[in-house]
């Protein structure tokens, strides 16, 4: 299939971003369409944001209302919105309370705040370090990218915020080692993403949650793109039977509209008074228009188990692919609808290969590709995408065959 040509780089945004060379003006579901004309499968879903895909008719239909009604209120005013979105995650998750913010960075920042004004107030300030594992992504800010600990994240920027320390990620012995007095929490994605979707065992999780219920640190878990139905589940750690102090979310939860939220226990938020944190857009009716109608899909009967079929249609699929083309992918990893094709070649190359095909997908750490579908994919879409992946890996090994160099593992 052809590719569109590459349009010049604009000279009035930052470059940040290498942008890929497609322009895209439409979507539907599990598929959007480029300038061109040119379908393409999109199973990268805005890293895990487009949760219902593109353009789902409840979402649209819920923006649209609450656009001809009201956009934004401040925070010093009642958002009922917000009131019903807090109440249904409490309903149907671990915590008691609920902060809206507009990213999973903000969300993240909203947990670490939390975590040490608890210790603040219960009389023990010097409980600030917040303990992280190497290879973990938790966002941008100056605050995340400490917490994440990654040098490429952290280059450039002055000096390192205090209070954050890695460790080895699986390492037991080295957090067993740890001088946990001034630990205000333990921060942990249940799955890491960018890391290279590399899922925490749930004996690990339960570990964790042993050491903070024995020395006092609070559980942390960054659930930004594990959570709303990713792996299966409403949010990941429950499948784990762990249950955690406070949780980030975003991503999903609004389904390509920016929002996100920290949610915790009545004791974990006890020290967030009138005051102590706010935001201006957090928490906005147009965010909670669309989170609520989020909810109203991801929560109906059965659709949690739709995702858990198609991702078991899927894997099984991918263990096939894996069988005929062991020169391309080493192993398939992940939970769910979050899965991570660990390459034997440069993951760029794979990466190619199924954009070559007219199929998305993102790029991760440890020299994985990740699949991040809808959640509301099909097994047709499943099929079209094991399809395509397949045609990728053939391509790939045929390469390999007439220049076998080319198939020595690349370092991630």
């Amino acid at each position: 299939m052809a590719q569109p040509a590459s349009p010049a780089a604009s000279p009035t945004l930052f470059a940040t971003y290498n942008r890929a060379p497609m322009t895209f003006v439409r979507g539907e579901g599990c598929w959007l369409t480029d300038d061109a004309g040119a379908r393409w499968l999109d199973f990268s879903a805005g890293v895990a944001v487009n949760s219902l895909g593109h353009a789902h008719p409840h979402l649209v239909a819920a923006l649209t209302e609450q656009a001809g009604k009201l956009w934004h209120l401040a925070n010093i005013h009642r958002v009922p919105g917000q009131e019903e979105l807090s109440r249904r995650y409490c309903e149907h998750t671990f915590a008691d309370r609920v902060f809206f913010t507009n990213s999973g960075a903000e969300a993240i920042e909203c947990a670490i705040k939390t975590a040490r004004r608890y210790h603040f107030v219960k009389g023990h300030p010097e409980r600030t370090t917040v303990l992280t594992f190497e290879g973990a992504f938790h966002g941008r800010t100056l605050a995340a990218i400490a917490a994440g600990g990654q040098a490429k994240y952290l280059e450039g920027f002055g000096p390192k915020v205090q209070g954050f320390e890695q460790l080895p990620f699986a390492d037991h012995k080295a957090l067993e080692a740890f001088d946990m007095g001034t630990v205000a929490a333990i921060l942990i994605e249940p799955v890491q993403g960018e890391g290279g979707i590399r899922p925490v065992p749930a004996q690990c999780l339960r570990g964790l949650r042993d050491l903070c219920d024995r020395t006092g640190a609070l559980m942390i878990f960054d659930e930004i793109q594990t959570g709303i139905g990713r792996t299966g589940y409403l949010l990941a750690h429950e499948k784990s039977g762990v249950t955690p102090d406070i949780v980030a979310i975003a991503k999903g939860m609004g389904g390509g509209f920016p929002v996100g939220a920290c949610l915790a226990t009545e004791e974990a938020a006890s020290g967030m008074t009138a005051g102590t944190h706010g935001t201006t857009y957090g928490g906005n009716p147009l965010a909670m228009a669309v989170g609520n109608a989020v909810l109203d899909v991801v929560l109906e009967n059965g659709f949690l188990d739709h995702v858990r079929d198609v991702s078991l249609y899927l894997w099984q699929g991918l263990g096939a692919i894996m069988a005929a083309h062991p020169d391309v992918i080493e192993t398939v990893r992940g939970e769910g609808l979050m899965i991570g094709l660990k390459c034997k070649v440069e993951n760029t190359r794979l990466h190619l290969a199924m954009r070559a095909e007219n199929m998305l997908a993102v790029m991760a750490g440890d020299n994985v590709v990740r699949l991040l579908p809808p959640l509301v994919a099909t097994r047709e879409d499943a099929r079209e995408a094991l399809d395509r992946i397949g045609r990728a890996c053939a391509a790939i090994s045929a390469e390999n065959a007439a220049a076998p160099s080319k198939a020595a593992p690349q370092a991630a």
